[in-house]
């Protein structure tokens, strides 16, 4: 017997931008895609520009892109999907990821990830009730020597703990200034969107602030590079071989 299925209705056209939201988009489409040789490859920092407008890709921001790049809604709507960058759902003005791959993880992630989730009482790729927080569990970011990281807008918080972790949500719900451990300042969502988008960040002090890689990761490139760090030769008996430098 074949069971009956409702496909529903159609769904709508999108609806339009305002006209005064649409000029100031179209133009700085066209600081975007100038970059470009072919328009088409403007399609990932469109997507950021549209999102930095709703605070995530709505239907109205993909048709935009589409109508502007010369594209179809279809194949727009595959690279907004495949991204995981791109919201697709309105969602916090930070967002807080908790790296769960290996290392970072059993040095801490999944405790901090399980504990964040309880303390927000929000799910993963949910946002709290205040609009502040969305809270997602991440892949790997390349900053395993600063394990376990918790990552908000983008911008590294190194060597976490569940504790510092919750205060540091905390502190954003209740408005008060975080600092990276490295990096920019930061900023809302929609301002990290814009900036992803390769408008210029205007924040004083903050094209400046930087970060560096750990010292685990600058022994990598020194061997990269063929030189030799300080080592000891530790041997399974605990005697030691060769001189410091070797």
């Amino acid at each position: 017997m074949t069971e009956n299925v409702s496909l529903g209705m159609p769904q709508l056209p999108a609806p339009a931008y305002p006209a005064e939201v649409r000029d100031r988009l179209t133009e700085d489409a066209k600081a975007i895609i100038a970059r470009y040789p072919d328009s088409r490859s403007a399609l990932l920092p469109m997507l950021h520009l549209v999102q930095a407008e709703e605070g995530h890709v709505t239907r109205t921001g993909m048709a935009f892109c589409a109508e502007t790049l010369g594209l179809t809604t279809a194949e727009v709507t595959a690279v907004a999907t495949f991204y995981t960058m791109y919201r697709r759902k309105p969602s916090g003005d930070y967002q807080v990821g908790v790296c769960t791959n290996t290392l970072c993880a059993v040095m801490g992630g999944d405790a901090i990830f399980e504990e964040l989730k309880a303390h927000l009482g929000v799910g993963n790729n949910e946002t709290t009730d205040d609009g502040r927080i969305t809270l997602e569990h991440i892949e790997c970011n390349a900053a395993c020597d600063f394990a376990p990281v918790v990552m908000v807008n983008w911008e590294f918080f190194d060597n976490q703990t569940p504790a510092s972790a919750k205060k540091m949500v905390d502190d954003l719900r209740a408005g008060r200034t975080v600092e990276p451990t490295r990096g920019a300042p930061l900023c809302t969502f929609k301002e990290t969107a814009r900036i992803l988008a390769g408008f210029p960040d205007e924040r004083p002090g903050a094209v400046e602030a930087t970060g560096g890689a750990g010292p685990a990761s600058l022994v990598g490139l020194r061997l990269a590079k063929g030189e030799q760090p300080n080592h000891r030769i530790v041997h399974p008996r605990g005697e030691t071989s060769g001189q410091e430098g070797e």
